[in-house]
C-alpha cells in the first residue's frame, strides 16, 4: 500500500478470486473486535458483584476499550502503511488476545481498566482499520458490497457471541469467560496471515484510474497537484537540469540538511497529504456530528421503552429488531449502490441513510408505546446499517484507494471523543429535563447536521466538476 514495499500478490482481477477472501478475513475482525467490545457489557454484573463496585466504574472499561479503538485506529493505520497490513492484524491480535488474558488474572478494576481497556483496545485498533483498507484494494466494481458483508461482522457476531458469552459466564465464571474469549480473538492472528498484499497490473490500475477520473477524482487530482509543487519546491533539483541548479553560498550541507528534515517531517508522509483537501475537511466535519448522534439511540431506547411502560422482554426485543435490521442494512445497502444507476451516487445514498436516522431520531418522542416503536427500530437500525457500510466506500472515493488507510485511521479517530462523552452528555439532559425528548433531538440534529455539512461538499465537488469539464471542452 505504500510505495517501495514489496507486494507478494499480483492480481489478474479485481472484485473476485482471493478479494472475497479478504472480505471473509475483514467480517472476522469486525466479529472479533466490535462484537466482542459490544458483549463487554455482560460481564459489569459480575465486576460489580466480585469488585463491589458501582455501574459507573464498571461502565468505564467499555468506554476504555471503545475510545481507545478509535483514538488508536490512525496507529493501525500507520504500522499498515509503514510495514504492511498482515503485520498490523497480527500484531494487533497477538495484543488484544493478552489483553484479555491478563483481565481474566486481574484483581482489581484498575488493572481491568489497564488490561481490557487499553491493553485490547490497542490490539483491537492495530486490526480494525488495516483490514478495512484491505478490501478496498480488492475491490471496484463491487466495492459496496464487499463493505457491506464485511461490516456485517459486528452486528451478527454480537448477535451470536451475546447469549454464548453469558453461556461461558454461567458455566466458567467471568474469568474462564475472559479466557475463552482470549483464545476466540486470537484468531485474529490468523486473519492477520491471509491478508496477502496485492499488486494491480498496469492496464487494470490504468483501467481503475480512469474510472475514478471520469467519476469522483477532484481529490486524486489536487493530491497530484500538490505532489508536483511540493516537488518543485523541495526538491527543485528533480525538476531542473544539472546546469540550472541554483548556486548555494558558503557551505550546502546545512541548507540541504534542513531541508530535507523539514521534507521527511511534515511533508513526506505521503499517506498524510489528503488532510488538507477542503473535501476531506468537511468529510471529517461531518463525521464529528455523526459521531456525537449516532449512539445515543443505542444507549437510551431500551430506557425510554421502559419509561413509556413497555416491558422489559419487550424492550430488549427491540434492541433485538435494531441489530437484526442493522445487518440487513450492511448487505442490502451495500448490494443496491454498486448497481450502476447507483453507483455514481454512493455519497449521495449516504447522506440519505444519514439523514433519515436523524428523522427517525426527532420523531421518537411521539412514539409512546411498543407497537410504535418497532417501525422506529426498523428503518433506524436499516439506515444504521446502510451508512456503517458505506463509510469505507464514501472515504475512499474521496481521497482514493492510495490513502485509504490512513484516511480510515483519521475518520475513526474523529468517533473517540464524541463515542466517549455524547451519552454521558446525553444522560446529563434526561437529569436536567425529566424524560428523554432532548437526547434524542439532539441525536437527530446531530445526525440532519452531518447530512446537512456533506450534502454542501457533494454540490461543491458536482459544481467543481462541472467548471473542469467546461474548462477542459474550451481548451480542446
Amino acid at each position: 500500500m505504500v510505495d517501495g514495499k514489496p507486494q507478494s500478490v499480483v492480481a489478474s482481477h479485481l472484485d473476485g478470486g482471493w478479494g472475497w477472501v479478504i472480505v471473509g478475513c475483514c467480517f472476522m475482525v469486525t466479529v472479533c473486535t466490535r462484537a466482542v467490545t459490544r458483549c463487554v457489557s455482560i460481564f459489569f454484573v459480575e465486576f460489580q458483584a466480585h469488585f463491589g463496585a458501582d455501574y459507573s466504574a464498571t461502565a468505564w472499561i467499555h468506554s476504555l476499550v471503545d475510545c481507545t479503538t478509535m483514538l488508536c485506529a490512525p496507529v493501525g493505520s500507520l504500522v499498515g502503511n509503514r510495514w504492511s497490513c498482515r503485520v498490523s492484524v497480527m500484531l494487533g491480535g497477538l495484543l488484544s488476545s493478552c489483553g484479555l488474558l491478563l483481565s481474566s488474572f486481574s484483581t482489581s478494576l484498575e488493572l481491568l481498566y489497564f488490561n481490557m481497556g487499553v491493553l485490547t483496545g490497542v490490539g483491537f485498533a492495530l486490526c480494525y482499520t488495516p483490514a478495512i483498507a484491505m478490501v478496498g484494494c480488492y475491490f471496484r466494481q463491487r466495492k459496496a458490497l464487499a463493505y457491506g458483508i464485511a461490516m456485517s461482522g459486528s452486528g451478527i457476531g454480537t448477535f451470536v457471541l451475546a447469549p454464548v458469552v453469558q453461556l461461558l459466564i454461567e458455566l466458567y465464571s467471568w474469568r474462564g469467560a475472559l479466557l475463552v474469549l482470549s483464545a476466540f480473538v486470537a484468531n485474529l492472528c490468523v486473519c492477520g496471515a491471509l491478508l496477502r498484499p496485492i499488486t494491480v497490473r498496469k492496464d487494470e490500475e490504468e483501467a481503475a484510474g480512469k474510472e475514478r477520473l471520469g467519476h469522483i477524482s477532484d481529490a486524486e487530482l489536487a493530491l497530484k497537484l500538490s505532489n508536483q509543487s511540493e516537488d518543485s519546491l523541495l526538491s527543485p533539483a528533480k525538476s531542473s537540469s544539472p546546469s540550472s541548479l541554483p548556486l548555494l553560498s558558503g557551505n550546502p550541507a546545512p541548507q540541504l540538511q534542513r531541508r530535507w528534515c523539514f521534507s521527511s517531517c511534515f511533508l513526506s508522509s505521503k499517506e498524510y497529504r489528503f488532510l488538507l483537501l477542503p473535501d476531506f475537511l468537511g468529510l471529517a466535519l461531518s463525521f464529528l456530528f455523526l459521531a456525537c448522534g449516532c449512539s445515543l439511540p443505542f444507549v437510551y431506547l431500551v430506557p425510554y421503552a421502559l419509561s413509556g411502560g413497555v416491558s422489559h422482554q419487550q424492550a430488549a426485543f427491540l434492541m433485538s429488531i435494531l441489530g437484526v435490521i442493522d445487518i440487513v442494512g450492511n448487505i442490502t445497502f451495500g448490494w443496491l449502490t454498486d448497481r450502476r444507476c447507483l453507483k455514481p451516487y454512493r455519497l449521495a445514498s449516504y447522506v440519505f441513510s444519514v439523514g433519515m436516522e436523524g428523522l427517525c431520531c426527532l420523531f421518537v418522542p411521539l412514539l409512546r408505546s411498543f407497537p410504535l416503536l418497532i417501525p422506529f427500530a426498523v428503518l433506524y437500525g436499516y439506515f444504521d446499517g446502510a451508512y456503517v457500510a458505506l463509510i469505507p466506500v464514501v472515504t475512499s472515493d474521496l481521497v482514493g484507494t492510495p490513502y485509504l488507510s490512513s484516511a480510515l485511521g483519521v475518520v475513526y479517530f474523529l468517533h473517540a471523543i464524541p463515542y466517549l462523552v455524547s451519552p454521558p452528555i446525553g444522560g446529563w439532559m434526561v437529569d436536567l429535563t425529566g424524560s428523554y425528548t432532548a437526547t434524542f433531538f439532539l441525536s437527530g440534529a446531530a445526525m440532519l447536521a452531518s447530512s446537512l455539512v456533506l450534502s454542501i461538499v457533494a454540490v461543491i465537488r458536482h459544481c467543481r466538476r462541472k467548471m473542469t469539464t467546461i474548462i477542459n471542452d474550451t481548451k480542446h
